[in-house]
C-alpha cells in the first residue's frame, strides 16, 4: 500500500501498510497501522478526541489483514507504555474487534474499542469522564450503517481521503477482515457529494475515495446508483473538483457506468489498485473469490483499451495453502500479462477463525522466498514503468515543496521549490527504480 503521511494533522501518523509510527505532540498520540480507511478514520477520532476534551491518550488503530500487523500493534502499545507511562492507553481497528479480549488482557492497555463504537461521539465523552467501559467490542456483524465523518483535512491541500463504504459482504477464505468490519454499508450520494463539496472549498485539489469494498457501493441503498454512478455523480456536480482517485477495486465488480467513466472522465486519474491476490484458478477457487485468472487479464485489457494512460497495481499473496510452483509462476507471470507495477505483496498469513488457516500450509520458508521473487518482479515493471515517462511532460500535484504525484500516482521529485497543493507542469528526466525526478516547466 504505498506511503500515506497525515502530515500537519497533529495527532495523527500513518504511514506504509502493517507499520505504525508515534509522533511527539502536546496532548494525544494516534498511532496507525493498515489501510487508508484506518488513516481516514483516526483522522475522524483524533477530532473526536479533541472535540470531547480526551486528553493525555495514546490511541493505538490496529490493523488485523496479517498475523505480523497484530505483532506489531502490541509491540507499539508496550513501547507507547514504556514511554508514556502515565498516558492512557486506547487500543481500537480491526485487531481490537476480532481479538478485543486479548488486547484487554494486556497490562499495558486500559481500554479497548470497537470498530463500531470508535467514530461515535458518545464513546470519547465516556473516556474523557472516566465512564468509558475496559472493553467495548459490540458484535459489527449487526450494523447496517456506515458512521460518516467529514473530517477537517490532513494538512496540506494536495489530497484528501473519502470514506464513501464501510464493510464487506464477501468470505474469502484467507480473509479476517469481514469479521472486524461487519457487512457492507454506503454512505448515501448525497452525503457524499456534500462532503466533496465541502473538502474542494476547502482547498483540495484531489478527493480519493476509499472504503473497504467500493466496488461493492450502493448495492445496500435504495435506487440503481453503484460506484460508477456516483464517480459520475460526483465529477458532473462537482465540477471545480480537479482530481478525482479511487483506492483498491475489485476488477469483477466494475460496472457499465464505471468504465464508461474511464473511457471519459480526464478528471479520474488514470490509476487503479486491484484487488487480484492470485494468478492460477485453483488458488482463487480455494481463495473463494469470484474471478478467474483470465477476467483479471481481459479487465486490465479492457481498461487499457479505453484509456491508454492507465497503470494498475495489484494486491497479491505469496505461498496460499496448497499452492505448489506451477500455480506461483502463475500469479508472478500475472505481473507481465496484466501490466502490474505497484505490487503490494503479502506472505500468506494464517488467520485464526478463516478456512484457508485449516488447509495444509506451505513451508514458511517457502513463503518467504516467493514473496521476495514477487517484489523483485514489481521492482522490475515499476522500474520499466519509469523508463518509459523520461521525457515526458506531466501535471504533478504537490504534497510537499520538491514531492508530488502524477495522475498515474508516480512520485516525482522537483528541482524548484513549490507551494505543496499546486499542480506543476513538469518535464521528467531521470528516475532511481523507484521515483522521478522532474524539471518544473515555466
Amino acid at each position: 500500500m504505498r506511503k500515506r503521511s497525515l502530515r500537519g494533522a497533529p495527532w495523527a501518523t500513518a504511514r506504509t501498510p502493517l507499520a505504525g509510527e508515534m509522533q511527539a505532540m502536546t496532548s494525544n498520540h494516534i498511532i496507525t497501522f493498515g489501510c487508508r480507511l484506518n488513516a481516514y478514520e483516526s483522522q475522524a477520532m483524533g477530532e473526536l478526541m479533541a472535540g470531547e476534551g480526551v486528553r493525555k491518550t495514546v490511541l493505538v488503530n490496529s490493523c488485523a489483514v496479517t498475523g505480523e500487523a497484530m505483532r506489531q500493534a502490541r509491540q507499539a502499545i508496550r513501547k507507547a507504555r514504556r514511554e508514556h507511562p502515565g498516558a492512557r492507553i486506547v487500543v481500537t481497528g480491526c485487531g481490537a474487534q476480532v481479538a478485543g479480549e486479548d488486547f484487554a488482557a494486556m497490562a499495558e492497555v486500559d481500554h479497548v474499542v470497537g470498530n463500531a463504537e470508535k467514530l461515535e461521539r458518545a464513546t470519547w465523552a465516556a473516556l474523557a469522564c472516566g465512564d468509558a467501559p475496559r472493553l467495548q467490542v459490540a458484535d459489527i456483524q449487526t450494523v447496517r450503517e456506515t458512521a460518516h465523518h467529514l473530517i477537517a483535512g490532513f494538512g496540506t491541500r494536495a489530497r484528501a481521503y473519502l470514506q464513501i463504504q464501510n464493510g464487506c459482504d464477501h468470505r474469502c477464505t484467507f480473509c479476517i477482515i469481514p469479521f472486524g468490519r461487519g457487512p457492507s454499508r454506503s454512505v448515501p450520494l448525497e452525503t457524499v457529494i456534500g462532503q466533496v463539496r465541502a473538502l474542494t472549498g476547502r482547498g483540495y485539489r484531489e478527493v480519493v475515495l476509499t472504503g473497504v469494498d467500493i466496488t461493492a457501493y450502493g448495492a445496500d441503498l435504495a435506487g440503481d446508483v453503484r460506484l460508477g454512478g456516483l464517480v459520475k455523480a460526483i465529477l458532473k456536480r462537482v465540477p471545480e473538483l480537479e482530481r478525482l482517485r479511487l483506492s483498491s477495486i475489485d476488477s469483477v465488480e466494475a460496472d457499465a457506468d464505471l468504465m464508461d467513466a474511464i473511457a471519459c472522465e480526464e478528471r479520474l486519474m488514470p490509476h487503479f489498485h486491484l484487488s487480484l491476490q492470485a494468478g492460477h484458478d485453483l488458488t482463487l477457487k480455494r481463495m473463494k473469490r469470484r474471478h478467474l485468472r483470465a477476467q483479471a487479464v481481459a479487465f486490465c485489457e479492457g481498461v487499457r483499451a479505453l484509456r491508454g494512460d492507465v497503470v494498475f497495481g495489484a494486491d497479491l499473496i505469496a505461498g496460499f495453502p496448497t499452492e505448489t510452483e506451477e500455480m506461483f509462476e502463475g500469479t508472478l507471470s500475472l505481473v507481465e500479462d496484466c501490466g502490474l507495477a505497484f505490487l503490494h505483496v503479502f506472505p500468506f498469513s494464517a488467520r485464526p477463525g478463516t478456512p484457508a488457516a485449516r488447509m495444509p500450509q506451505v513451508p514458511a520458508q517457502t513463503v518467504k522466498a516467493r514473496a521476495a521473487r514477487l517484489r523483485a518482479k514489481g521492482a522490475a515493471a515499476l522500474g520499466a514503468l519509469l523508463d518509459q515517462q523520461l521525457g515526458r511532460e506531466t501535471e504533478v500535484l504537490m504534497e510537499s515543496a520538491r514531492r508530488g504525484r502524477t495522475p498515474q500516482f508516480l512520485t516525482v521529485c522537483v528541482a524548484e521549490a513549490a507551494v505543496p497543493g499546486d499542480i506543476v507542469a513538469a518535464r521528467l528526466t531521470r528516475h532511481d527504480g523507484r521515483s522521478l525526478e522532474g524539471v518544473a516547466l515555466q
